[in-house]
């Protein structure tokens, strides 16, 4: 069985700043996370294996939380910011900046007088952090919602940052087709480490037969991948461990491919490619035996 890894893959620059900011912090003393640091449990375990404690973002009363508190590289709005500010707590923030250029593109939207719509997964907390500050926001997760928006001269639109470009151009597409007397103004938000790895994964689907995607079940990028897999007619094996592959998942394949999330440990992928590997020889062994 030969394995390809994508050409992009795994953590990106911003969660990996933000890891290093929260082990940085912790070491100095107590430190919570508001919420999950990043979509990934081998990354939680990590953190919490040196100290990091994590707190959901509207538990300010719990008696656990520590003085120094953290924003998750998913960002907040303004107005949690000022909240948990007033509350006295030392705020350290871990906003990836291109979440922070998602949200300052929408504040200028809104700034001209465009009605804010956002393209990405409802309630999600990067999601949340984008529409907390604008109580008229519209979020699209479903093309069927489009028919929904209200009514307006002008729209201001932005995406969750770990949307497919494709997915969001169409989204556009179809909000300009089903209001063409208004002015639609899209700012391209999604990041260049989602735009790299759903690229490379494109790649991939032309030369194996499964994918292997690594990553934590909660990540939006991460599942993104495993839908571009399925859309594009390839089975997907979506993974957080290298533990949870099964050699029968590869009875007959001849290429698989390997990519990872943007919240993925180099050392999470290494481990997979590893039993992959291993499987591999294992095949060769039973072919070659008499």
């Amino acid at each position: 069985m030969k394995i390809l890894l994508a050409e992009h893959f795994g953590m990106c620059f911003g969660v990996r700043d933000a890891i290093a900011q929260a082990e940085t912090l912790a070491t100095a003393g107590p430190l919570t996370v508001l919420g999950e640091l990043v979509h990934n449990p081998v990354v939680r375990e990590r953190l919490r294996a040196q100290g990091v404690q994590e707190s959901a973002l509207d538990s300010l009363t719990d008696p656990e939380i520590s003085a120094r508190v953290m924003i998750t590289a998913h960002g907040a709005s303004d107005a949690r910011r000022k909240h948990w500010r007033a509350a006295g707590y030392a705020v350290a923030d871990g906003t990836c900046p291109l979440v922070r250029h998602a949200h300052t593109r929408l504040q200028a939207l809104v700034a001209a007088g465009y009605f804010p719509v956002v393209i990405g997964q409802p309630g999600h907390v990067e999601v949340r952090g984008l529409t907390e500050d604008f109580s008229e926001a519209v979020v699209l997760g479903e093309m069927e919602e489009i028919a929904e928006l209200p009514s307006h001269a002008r729209y201001g639109v932005v995406s969750q940052t770990t949307q497919p470009i494709e997915r969001v151009r169409r989204f556009v597409d179809a909000i300009r087709r089903a209001r063409p007397e208004a002015e639609v103004r899209f700012a391209d938000t999604v990041c260049k480490p989602t735009k790299d790895r759903q690229e490379a994964l494109r790649k991939l689907l032309a030369q194996a037969e499964v994918i292997v995607v690594v990553g934590g079940r909660a990540s939006n990028n991460t599942r993104q991948l495993v839908v571009t897999c399925r859309s594009a007619g390839r089975r997907a094996v979506h993974i957080e461990r290298a533990e949870e592959l099964s050699e029968a998942d590869f009875e007959n394949v001849a290429v698989v491919g390997v990519t990872a999330g943007t919240s993925t440990l180099a050392e999470t992928v290494e481990a997979v490619l590893g039993r992959l590997r291993n499987f591999s020889e294992k095949q060769t062994n039973g072919e070659n035996a008499p």
